[in-house]
């Protein structure tokens, strides 16, 4: 970053910094209000911008209730999306309901890997949207995707996520940096879950330094595994929103693109594949393709030597319908947690708790 950009951005960072403080200050005291739905939440979030494995965090924990019975419902903002004013039904568990355009992104994404699991609302109104979903779909118990800083709503378990190879961003918040208020925050966390735990030597640091923010609650390491690979659809299988079958291997050598928070864990996680990109485009996060935008990727891969792509399963949600004049791929992840017999254990005694 340039000198110029700090000396505009470092202000601006500091008065980001007072109103953060401000609203959580009222919050604090009972000055804005605290909205409880009729049923336990579980709220997964994060204190910096993009990139912490939160979705995957989502993901494992809405499978997890499943597990044992519990009707969910996933409530989102839906960053990106068209028409951010507007409730969006992304999914009623059964079947995908709404495109990326309409949904953002990542409900897109949670709501394929969720059918028959879990529905997704997108609603910047997360209260009314649960309200609607107990009376509308049956939900028994709610997930708050990206919940942290949503202080609106009650929460009976309040999960952070922590990008091990990025935890603070050198304490910078926004748009300085990418932290959505000071580390001091995570005082109001349940658990922390570090993600990532695997690609980083120094882990056993950022353990002690949580420990010294958040004394005495749970924390659990964790590392993204991967599924598999799985060909890009151009369109929705016969079954809406049913994922494409698993294959072996892919041709190699491969070009690699993404527009994801967290670009180097992606290509690290690739690398460890045996999966070597000899081309690489990055995108920012949440980007939306053009096609003069695949065919820039298609036109360096095939200059490098590739013989075919690979993108993350956020991105492929956004690449339907765009033509390809080389195979494209989609690595598939999941998150693996350490201990996770009592990370679960946490969880499902959260739905006992009477707030």
């Amino acid at each position: 970053m340039s000198v110029l950009a700090a000396l505009v951005l470092a202000p601006l960072s500091a008065l980001y910094g007072a109103a953060t403080r401000a609203r959580l200050g009222l919050y604090r005291r009972g000055m804005l209000d605290v909205r409880r739905l009729a049923a336990p939440v579980i709220s997964v979030g994060n204190i910096t911008t993009g990139g912490t494995g939160k979705t995957p965090l989502v993901e494992f924990v809405a499978r997890a209730l499943a597990r044992k019975g519990h009707k969910g419902c996933v409530l989102t903002r839906g960053y990106g999306r068209e028409n951010s004013g507007r409730r969006v039904l992304v999914s009623d568990g059964e079947h995908v309901l709404a495109n990326e355009n309409e949904a953002g992104d990542e409900p897109c994404l949670l709501a394929e890997k969720l059918l028959g699991i879990a529905a997704v609302i997108s609603d910047a109104d997360r209260f009314a949207a649960g309200e609607w979903a107990i009376k509308n779909l049956d939900s028994e118990v709610f997930l708050l995707d990206d919940g942290f800083q949503h202080l609106r709503l009650a929460r009976n378990l309040n999960i952070v996520a922590i990008d091990a190879t990025r935890p603070w961003d050198h304490g910078r918040l926004l748009p300085w940096g990418h932290l959505r208020e000071p580390a001091g925050g995570l005082s109001r966390a349940d658990c922390v879950v570090v993600t990532r735990a695997d690609q980083t030597e120094t882990v056993s640091a950022l353990r002690e330094e949580v420990r010294r923010l958040v004394p005495n609650k749970p924390l659990f390491t964790s590392r993204m595994r991967i599924r598999g690979v799985k060909q890009l659809e151009a369109k929705f299988s016969e079954v809406w929103g049913k994922l494409p079958a698993k294959i072996g291997k892919i041709p190699q050598p491969v070009g690699a693109f993404c527009g994801i928070g967290n670009p180097a864990s992606f290509i690290l996680q690739l690398k460890d594949a045996g999966y070597d990109p000899v081309s690489t485009t990055i995108f920012p996060d949440h980007y939306r393709y053009s096609k003069g935008d695949i065919a820039s990727v298609v036109s360096k891969a095939k200059a490098a030597g590739a013989n075919s792509l690979i993108t993350t399963a956020k991105d492929a949600v956004k690449l339907r319908g765009l033509s390809f004049d080389l195979p494209c791929n989609v690595l598939e992840i999941e998150i693996s947690i350490d201990e996770e017999s009592r990370f679960l254990e946490m969880v499902y005694g959260a739905l006992t708790i009477t707030l």
